[in-house]
């Protein structure tokens, strides 16, 4: 039977049947196990989304990421709980609810991180993710377009690509860091990343194929959706894990108005991300025991590492006005530019609706003692403000900085027992004071290249900060303004018993034949942008299942 989401006369009534996986969530991680799992003919997979297909052109057009981050329909748009140290602000955090989850959603940046951070994984008792154990599956991942390489692959599933039209503000950006003697990359996830310095800017490489977005759908969803052993369905919101015996049996979701149920034989794998993987955790009994029982639910195991060390890139963002008629905004150089750069786009996947506005940025010290790269740069040719929610007439660029690896640490609980009200996300950003001296510092290398003459003389002036602005203004605004950069990780972390969600094989503590796979297993925050690791961790994932599963069957 061709279990597909199109085929809906399959998919009605209160229980699907039973398969050998469960999947809950078709983001970078689902979509990248339901394609290698079902690599086996043998292997039947259900894979979940709460989103619908992913249909909307904006999602493909690159330039049209800049419109998913506000109240799309693709899009979770969770907010934060009240940040103390953010002037009591509530934050927001764009998440994707759609095919392909974030990766169908976000800017597209192919980053892995630096070396040391997977070294620092294994250190802190995540064995067999060290940066060696790791490599091969971002290889085995790439088609890049480069070619191969001890870095890269080809033949991948994900394509990776440079970008086809380069705004020449961001050329200008470049020769700004040129001028203040900064270093140039060619490559960001090769040798100069995997080297102790990694400090270095250049142009982003995207995941995109022929001028298009290459979300994790397009890439390992879309090639295998008529394999007969898998079953995509959409709009399928999980409500709970169900157990038996003391192992997960399947998920209970509401489709509609309908609750149904679906069975694995084998196991239930929660690939929901860092805010919705603990919240069905918790949901479902396992999590911090005292707040389960403030929630009126049922302890089935007391682990309060549930929804805990979670960790996000703070961003914070300086804007300069510009008259340059290559700034992306509403100007009327761009306004005359809007119909041929669409059909330049539609012809043949050129033009600026291939940019995915984040084209170029870097690493750098704020600090010459320090031993790799702690922040992180996005520069954009146009004035994004506020995840591109606050609108500007005229137009600009902007620079978005980010200290890689924050000391800083929140929480996710349930804000009610009741699975469709949105989980208390809450960062608790710049609760370590180490994370703000090294924002202002970032700020204060930002206005150094906003004052190199490359970009000096596109600038008509500056928004939110005066001239000359002292630490005290930047910490004022900082506060009043800062963000996430959408990079939440490890609130279901793996490492040794004790203070872990999982084991190093995913696997939850305290339950048989459950696991997670996505970016909340990640012991610590990686420095950079986090869509390419965790394909890389589903990737793995998908071997240490199969390996598993043969031993089972010899056993």
């Amino acid at each position: 039977m061709n279990r597909q989401v199109t085929k809906t006369a399959q998919l009605t009534g209160a229980s699907l049947g039973t398969f050998d996986y469960v999947i809950v969530g078709a983001g970078s991680a689902g979509c990248t196990l339901a394609n290698r799992l079902t690599a086996n003919p043998a292997v039947r997979v259900c894979l979940l989304e709460a989103g619908g297909a992913d249909k909307n052109p904006m999602i493909h057009a690159p330039v049209g990421f800049a419109f998913m981050g506000d109240k799309a329909r693709e899009n979770w748009s969770f907010d934060t709980v009240p940040q103390r140290h953010l002037n009591n602000r509530t934050g927001y955090q764009p998440r994707g609810r759609v095919l392909g989850g974030s990766s169908s959603i976000n800017a597209m940046i192919y980053i892995r991180g630096f070396q040391s951070d997977y070294d620092n994984w294994a250190a802190l008792g995540a064995e067999g993710w060290g940066y060696a154990d790791v490599l091969p599956y971002f290889i085995r991942t790439e088609n890049n377009e480069r070619g191969e390489d001890a870095y890269h692959g080809t033949g991948g599933p994900l394509n990776v690509a440079d970008l086809r039209s380069k705004n020449p503000l961001c050329e200008a950006f470049l020769e700004a860091a040129r001028q203040l003697q900064m270093p140039m990359v060619e490559d960001f996830n090769g040798p100069a990343l995997a080297t102790p310095t990694g400090e270095g800017f250049g142009f982003y490489q995207v995941t995109q194929k022929d001028g298009k977005r290459c979300s994790a759908a397009k890439a390992y969803l879309e090639p295998v959706r008529t394999r007969q052993n898998l079953c995509v369905i959409t709009h399928a919101h999980a409500e709970k894990i169900l157990f038996e015996d003391g192992a997960a049996k399947g998920i209970q979701f509401r489709r509609g108005r309908e609750t149904q149920t679906v069975f694995a034989d084998g196991e239930v794998i929660l690939s929901a991300g860092a805010f919705q993987s603990p919240h069905l955790l918790q949901l479902s009994g396992i999590g911090p025991g005292a707040h389960l029982r403030d929630q009126h639910i049922d302890v089935r195991v007391d682990n309060p590492a549930v929804g805990n060390h979670l960790q996000d890139h703070l961003d914070y963002c300086l804007l300069r006005t510009s008259a340059s008629p290559d700034a992306v905004g509403l100007t009327w150089p761009m306004v005359k530019r809007a119909l041929p750069s669409l059909l330049a786009y539609r012809r043949g996947g050129n033009g600026p609706f291939t940019s995915n506005l984040a084209e170029v940025g870097g690493f750098l010290k704020t600090d010459p003692g320090e031993a790799i790269p702690d922040v992180q740069l996005h520069f954009l040719p146009a004035l994004v403000d506020d995840h591109g929610r606050k609108k500007h007439f005229g137009g600009g660029f902007s620079c978005h900085a980010c200290v890689l690896r924050p000391k800083s640490e929140g929480t996710v609980r349930l804000a009610s027992p009741d699975p469709h009200t949105a989980p208390a996300i809450d960062p608790n950003f710049l609760s370590d004071g180490d994370d703000l001296t090294r924002l202002v510092k970032a700020a204060r290398q930002v206005e150094r290249l906003f004052e190199a003459p490359a970009l000096k003389t596109l600038s008509t002036g500056q928004l939110y900060l005066p001239e000359s602005a002292e630490d005290d203004a930047i910490i004022a605004d900082i506060r009043a303004r800062a963000d996430t950069i959408y990079h939440p990780v490890g609130t279901c972390r793996m490492g040794p018993a004790g203070n872990s969600v999982t084991d190093p094989s995913l696997r939850v503590r305290g339950v048989d034949r459950l696991r997670v796979v996505d970016a909340s297993v990640m012991p610590a925050l990686i420095s950079g942008n986090t869509n390419a690791p965790t394909i890389m961790i589903a990737e793995k994932a998908a071997d240490l299942i199969a390996a598993q599963s043969a031993q089972s069957r010899a056993a």
